[in-house]
This record gives structure tokens, C-alpha cells and sequence, in this order.
């Protein structure tokens, strides 16, 4: 049975579950940001991907930019650019990050790992954040 990595738990909140990938928020409010987690035992990077499943996945890496661009519209911040990287330095289990970026965002023009702490969600804008995630994230 497959299961994500333990670090998931720590930094992020289940949002959806899609055909391939389970989709997590990370909990960083300075930045939209999506993860995504392929149900691939012993995935440890993209070319662990079948490739009857790359335009999936790349679908499902859509879908998620479309939520990250959506949370941000919803916290009243659009989204420039979307980042979708595939690191695996310190979690080795196979996962995008989506992310949203803006020029007046913390970590401008730099990548946002390993960027200063993270800010946590309060409730309402974990909410908030969830609700348009999810909304965007299912419309196919």
C-alpha cells in the first residue's frame, strides 16, 4: 500500500487526492503552494514515472497551478509566475512543488527553498486558501 513520507506531515495539509498524485498545501503562507505527491512505490524522481503516466502527470501539475494561481487571487495577492520544481534534496520520495510567485514576495527573484522560516496559515486563511484550492483543483 503506498504511503508519502513522514515530512509531509510536517509541513504541509492534505487538500486533494487526484487519478496519480495526492495534492498537499504547504503550510507557508508567504507563498502559494501546492505539492504534489505521485502514488508511485519506490518513486524517487521523475524518471521512476511510467510513461504512460508523464501527460498525467503533467495534467495534474495543470490543474494544481490553476489552484495555486487561484489561492492567491483569494488571499487578494495574483500570482505572476508559477514555479514547479522537482528537488527531492531532503524528502527522497518523488513530489513537484507548484508554487506561486510574485515580484513583491519574500524571496523575489531567488527560489523560496530553504528561504527564511515559514509563516504558518492561521485558521481563516488556511481556510480560505483551502476552499479556493479545492475549488480550482476540481474543475478539471
Amino acid at each position: 500500500m503506498f504511503a508519502h513520507h513522514p515530512a509531509f506531515d510536517a509541513g504541509s495539509v492534505r487538500l486533494a487526492v487526484l487519478p496519480l498524485c495526492d495534492v498537499r498545501l504547504q503550510d507557508d503562507a508567504r507563498f502559494p503552494w501546492l505539492i504534489l505527491i505521485p502514488r508511485i512505490d519506490g518513486a524517487s524522481g521523475l524518471e521512476d514515472v511510467p510513461a504512460e503516466d508523464h501527460a498525467r502527470l503533467m495534467a495534474e501539475a495543470m490543474r494544481a497551478g490553476r489552484a495555486v494561481r487561484a489561492i492567491g487571487v483569494a488571499r487578494g495577492r495574483p500570482v505572476l509566475r508559477l514555479n514547479l520544481g522537482a528537488l527531492g534534496n531532503l524528502t527522497p520520495q518523488l513530489h513537484l512543488h507548484i508554487v506561486g510567485r510574485r515580484a513583491d514576495d519574500a524571496a523575489w527573484p531567488g527560489p523560496v527553498w530553504g528561504f527564511g522560516e515559514a509563516t504558518l496559515y492561521d485558521a481563516e486563511a488556511l481556510a480560505c486558501a483551502q476552499a479556493a484550492a479545492s475549488a480550482a483543483i476540481g474543475s478539471g
